[in-house]
């Protein structure tokens, strides 16, 4: 087999003709794939030498099913998205098929790719989930249905496969997922991940990171609970006064939230005293049907040294969250922008009180993304501490993925030891 190569020689139009092999290797298997589908096809319906082998009383079976193991190897993104688009119609592509309904097709293909995953509805996946491994025994695997994620309720199925497919689909593929807040927290939160030496075993791990709105984490949570993927919600406290204007958080104050997934998924509490005394421990909600464990992080009360006193600090977004831990660093940061603000905030308030109060209207300007870009301009990237909410709530993710990692007899290729002149066996 040769393949054509159109090119311009003296104003005429040339075909270079260059053989198989000298196609990629990823283009070569997709050709290979292409023609075995439709050789398949072709047996099935009697066609060309499979019609002369077959008897004249032979029947054509009603079913035909094909099975495609991982056809994404070697395949460029985009050309594993069209194979999978193209290849039910190659298999259908013949006058007895097509439409009709006397002849069933039905193709499975087993698959790593986020980029094929992202191709098939919610309702033609299934998603394989590991089990640990109960006394001794091997881990095993139970098959979840995702159509059947969220049951009746039409429209969340419809903006959380909507948000999947504008985002990603490797959420199916992943060790564990953290939903995030806007575009300072994706940008910042996998940056203290990579810059903390506390955070190792989560920069080893597949860790899939879903900008999703507070408002809106809520709607993920039949698929989350149906496929049993260990998850941690970094979130906004969200805080709001008695008319239901966003204010800063006062104790004693009768506030509440307005964080839906705060109060409707866990910690199913709305009053904002009672989040803020919320122990650490008690913000994982553990689903032992299920055998996996939810977290939500949020802006938690500390202690801190401000102008001479010791207060409680209570933050209200991730930025000024993130000045709170970092107050001696943001006094001298040079900036512009929110960095210029801060500064200016923290040299001119008297307590801690006014600072949040001149934090929250430098806010008002917006430029949050830009403001988590230029921290990571910060010569020494380990000199910005996360705050403290989620440095507990990542401390708590890493412990759940050695947990789990344990369970399922596996072993971290970071903690593998090589003895001199011994065989080396690691599972992946």
């Amino acid at each position: 087999m040769r393949f054509i190569v159109p090119m311009q020689a003296g104003g005429a139009s040339i075909n270079l003709y260059l053989p198989e092999d000298s196609n990629g290797l990823g283009y070569q298997n997709l050709i290979s794939m292409v023609f075995r589908l439709m050789a398949f096809r072709d047996s099935w319906m009697r066609v060309g030498k499979a019609q002369s082998k077959a008897s004249d009383e032979a029947i054509i079976p009603p079913l035909h099913l094909v099975l495609i193991e991982e056809p994404e190897v070697h395949l460029h993104t985009q050309v594993q998205q069209v194979f999978i688009r193209q290849a039910y119609k190659i298999l259908r592509n013949h006058d007895q098929l097509g439409a009709g309904s006397n002849f069933v097709t039905q193709m499975v293909v087993s698959t790593h790719s986020s980029h094929i995953a992202h191709e098939c509805h919610f309702d033609s996946l299934r998603y394989f989930r590991r089990l640990p491994a109960i006394e001794n025994a091997i881990p095993t695997s139970c098959v979840v249905n995702v159509g059947e994620a969220f049951g009746d309720e039409q429209e969340t199925k419809r903006f959380v496969t909507r948000y999947l497919k504008v985002t990603h689909c490797d959420l199916f593929f992943a060790d564990a997922a953290v939903l995030i807040e806007g575009p300072a927290e994706r940008i910042l939160v996998p940056h203290f991940v990579n810059s903390h030496a506390e955070f190792d075993k989560l920069a080893e791990s597949y860790i899939t990171w879903l900008e999703i709105g507070g408002s809106h984490a809520h709607k993920l949570r039949s698929l989350i609970e149906k496929i049993g993927l260990t998850t941690l919600i970094v979130t906004d406290i969200d805080s709001q006064d008695a008319a239901g204007s966003s204010a800063v958080p006062v104790r004693g104050a009768n506030y509440t939230t307005r964080n839906h997934t705060l109060k409707t998924w866990w910690p199913e509490i709305e009053e904002l005293d009672e989040l803020l005394d919320k122990p650490e421990a008690e913000k994982a909600k553990d689903y032992d049907a299920e055998e996996f464990t939810l977290r939500v992080a949020y802006q938690c009360p500390i202690e801190i040294e401000f102008k001479g006193a010791t207060t409680e600090a209570l933050a209200y977004t991730l930025e000024d969250a993130v000045v709170v831990a970092n107050i001696e660093l943001f006094a001298a940061l040079p900036g512009t922008g929110l960095i210029a603000k801060f500064r200016a905030a923290i040299a001119e308030s008297a307590n801690f009180a006014e600072l949040s109060m001149a934090m929250k209207e430098a806010l008002k300007g917006g430029g949050k993304a830009e403001f988590a870009l230029d921290l990571l301009e910060i010569g020494n990237p380990s000199d910005l501490k996360p705050p403290n909410y989620i440095r507990e709530g990542l401390l708590w993710l890493a412990e759940q993925l050695d947990h789990k990692q344990t369970e399922l007899g596996l072993v971290s290729l970071g903690q593998v030891e090589v003895e001199a002149d011994a065989p080396v066996e690691a599972a992946a």
